[in-house]
């Protein structure tokens, strides 16, 4: 009879347990082989730490990329965020930290800062920003066996920009690229209006009733490469950051004492697109594929 009771026992409680056990979420523990780190300057604070480097492109993918992307948007991001995080340290080597963790650099946050932001879902999301970054571990791009600086942004205007026309210097990594996919992002277009007071005030000119503009420059895909205002030139992308355009593409329309600016894209366009690589993911092709799209001619390297 206990034999009997026994047996019923394990044949109802075993499935239980083991239910309970496969349905279980726990957060996915990082284990480190190396002792590199990276040293992170916390602007907001004035001062820097050092943080083990993968664990510093983990907290990089959740504040540059949303967790509910594709996995493989968040593994090309990785990636990107990866070599773009080596060259940083190269550059500043020399210097008491390698990165900030503000959009200057890229976007680094903290565990607390991510539970404060995730609250009930922050097992699951970093779970699955774990996963991009372990699938990915190590991995980082070339261009002719030197480590790629790779630039991203959110949302091209469909397609990106050559780096010699956004900055200084003509990369060969960095070439325009076809990013239809961005067409699709919930930023591709937007709409800032000002009337004049603001207007004037956020460029630092003086008021003027007669507002006079002209389009001096444009890049081969249309971005606003330099812009008068009032006889005063102005570069396309100082003249959208400081009047805090999603862009430096957009069309200007005068409406008696306010000025309308439409906007296509989000960002300054050079190297991958982010909704792009959302784009790309969801038609299937998988993270390098994604790289070596948005990074012309490089190559997966693992350090």
């Amino acid at each position: 009879m206990k034999k009997i009771l026994l047996i019923t026992m394990l044949v109802v409680f075993i499935p239980f347990f083991m239910v309970n056990l496969l349905i279980k979420t726990d957060e996915i523990k990082f284990h480190y082989v190396s002792n590199r780190v990276i040293r992170v300057k916390d602007v907001s604070k004035n001062s820097v730490y050092e943080v083990p480097f993968e664990e510093y492109i983990k907290g990089v993918l959740a504040g540059e990329m949303p967790a509910e992307f594709d996995l493989e948007a968040l593994k090309a991001q990785a990636v990107a965020a990866r070599s773009y995080a080596l060259v940083q340290a190269l550059k500043n080597k020399d210097n008491d930290y390698d990165v900030v963790n503000t959009t200057t650099n890229q976007v680094y946050m903290t565990d607390d800062q991510l539970k404060e932001k995730w609250q009930e879902d922050y097992v699951s999301k970093i779970n699955k920003i774990k996963k991009a970054v372990t699938e990915t571990r190590g991995e980082y791009l070339t261009y002719n066996n030197d480590i790629v600086e790779a630039l991203f942004f959110s949302t091209s205007i469909g397609v990106t920009e050559n780096s010699e026309e956004v900055f200084s210097s003509k990369v060969p990594y960095l070439r325009s690229v076809s990013s239809t996919w961005d067409k699709e992002s919930p930023v591709f277009e937007d709409t800032s209006t000002f009337n004049l007071t603001d207007f004037y005030k956020n460029l630092g000119l003086p008021y003027n009733e007669k507002l006079t503009y002209e389009i001096l420059e444009k890049t081969s895909t249309g971005r606003v490469k330099t812009i008068k205002i009032n006889n005063v030139e102005f570069k396309g992308r100082d003249f959208a950051t400081k009047l805090k355009l999603r862009s430096n593409y957009f069309d200007i329309n005068l409406d008696g004492n306010n000025i309308t600016f439409m906007t296509k894209g989000y960002g300054h366009g050079v190297g991958m697109s982010q909704y792009g690589a959302l784009g790309m993911a969801k038609e299937g092709y998988t993270y390098d594929k994604i790289l070596k799209h948005y990074y012309q001619g490089t190559e997966i390297k693992k350090i």
